[in-house]
């Protein structure tokens, strides 16, 4: 946090002084010494502040998620990375236990869908599904089915903070960052913007190799009677199916 930074260069500045150059400064400037030395609390104080609001927040946003049944949304899909910037768009279904359905329908349709415990990737424009278990899928779309389990964002994302140096989408939201738990070497960081509501509103995931992934979602609704056939899939007639690793 910047503002723990700022703390430290202030104890470390702080100590390069030898107490005959303090015992200097204190006796020809007493105001000084002490406006400088209440600036180095008032930012022990701050630090300590923001770690506690990240904290609530951090928990706010458990309890919201873990309270819920399903969730369904519209998303957005944005890639920055080499070549041009790829836009896509859907709908995005979650249910407990670990379901999920991304309808993918522009650019392309394509669709993305587990049960569970299997999961699916099918391109009807390629005539092609692929097909692989849930516990092996390394995928950038999979964590999402595992906002209705027992989320713990501080457990997930070490080192989590607020973000100061970008402005959210909406400006009354706050957005937090830190590092994923067992991703690494895939995802150097991970940004969630979170509205007053404690609704995850956005997502954007920062590869270690510089490239960007982020999800928008819109129109969030909860609770929702959906039925489990919403995350089965069974290839239609004449679809190649393949077995192992699903495609982008």
């Amino acid at each position: 946090m910047e503002q723990l930074a700022e703390v430290l260069r202030r104890l470390h500045f702080l100590a390069r002084y030898s107490a005959s150059k303090i015992e200097t400064v204190s006796r020809k400037n007493p105001l000084l010494l002490t406006a400088w030395l209440g600036g180095v609390l008032f930012c022990l104080l701050a630090s300590k502040t923001q770690a506690q609001d990240v904290h609530q927040l951090a928990q706010a946003v458990d309890n919201h998620y873990n309270h819920l049944r399903s969730l369904q949304s519209d998303f957005t899909e944005i890639y920055r990375g080499d070549g041009p910037e790829r836009v896509e768009s859907g709908t995005l279904c979650l249910k407990k236990p670990r379901k999920m359905r991304w309808e993918y329908r522009s650019p392309k349709e394509k669709l993305f869908i587990s049960d569970g415990e299997v999961v699916w990737f099918y391109m009807p424009e390629e005539r092609q599904a692929r097909k692989t278990a849930l516990k092996k899928l390394d995928d950038l779309r999979s964590p999402l089915a595992f906002l209705l389990g027992k989320t713990k964002l501080e457990k997930e994302l070490t080192g989590l903070s607020k973000v100061v140096d970008e402005a959210p989408l909406d400006s009354r939201n706050t957005i937090l960052r830190g590092v994923p738990s067992g991703m690494a070497g895939q995802v150097s960081e991970v940004q969630l913007e979170i509205t007053p509501s404690d609704q995850i509103i956005r997502i954007v995931l920062m590869d270690a190799d510089g490239a960007e992934t982020e999800f928008r979602f819109a129109g969030w609704k909860e609770n929702l009677e959906i039925s489990d056939s919403r995350f089965q899939f069974t290839p239609p007639a004449g679809v190649e199916t393949v077995e192992g690793e699903l495609g982008p």
